[in-house]
């Protein structure tokens, strides 16, 4: 299986990575509805820190209604039909990679999908066999 993979010495902060995946996920280009998400670092003005899904599956187990599972492929996914938006897995993911937004009634994370690596123009994000 494939995943999302970083090179964050890359990363100019563009945030073309989070509009395509917003739009692949939700139909919408919003930053805040993105899987991936880049943040400037307070520290290094110009650097940038690339917080995605490396789908450990250490969110999986935490799940009481079973909405998280391993897709065939090996990415975890979520079921919406199971979730009942308790957030639990976002608290406990230990790469602090999956997030909430008040629209959306399940957490938000990657699936693997590879549309943010089309989208950034540096090779910053890539996809590599986990």
């Amino acid at each position: 299986m494939k995943i999302v993979k970083t090179k964050p010495e890359l990363c100019t902060g563009c945030g073309a990575c989070m509009l395509a995946c917003s739009k692949t996920l939700h139909k919408v280009e919003d930053a805040k509805k993105s899987a991936i998400r880049v943040i400037e670092k307070k520290e290094e003005p110009g650097k940038f820190d690339i917080i995605v899904c490396n789908h450990c599956g250490e969110c999986v187990p935490v799940c009481n209604t079973e909405a998280l599972y391993f897709a065939p492929n090996g990415a975890v996914r979520i079921d919406p039909k199971k979730c009942v938006g308790c957030y639990m897995c976002v608290g406990f993911c230990p790469n602090m990679a999956m997030t909430v937004h008040p629209e959306i009634n399940e957490p938000i994370k990657c699936i693997a999908c590879g549309a943010c690596v089309k989208a950034c123009p540096t090779g910053a994000i890539y996809m590599e066999e986990k």
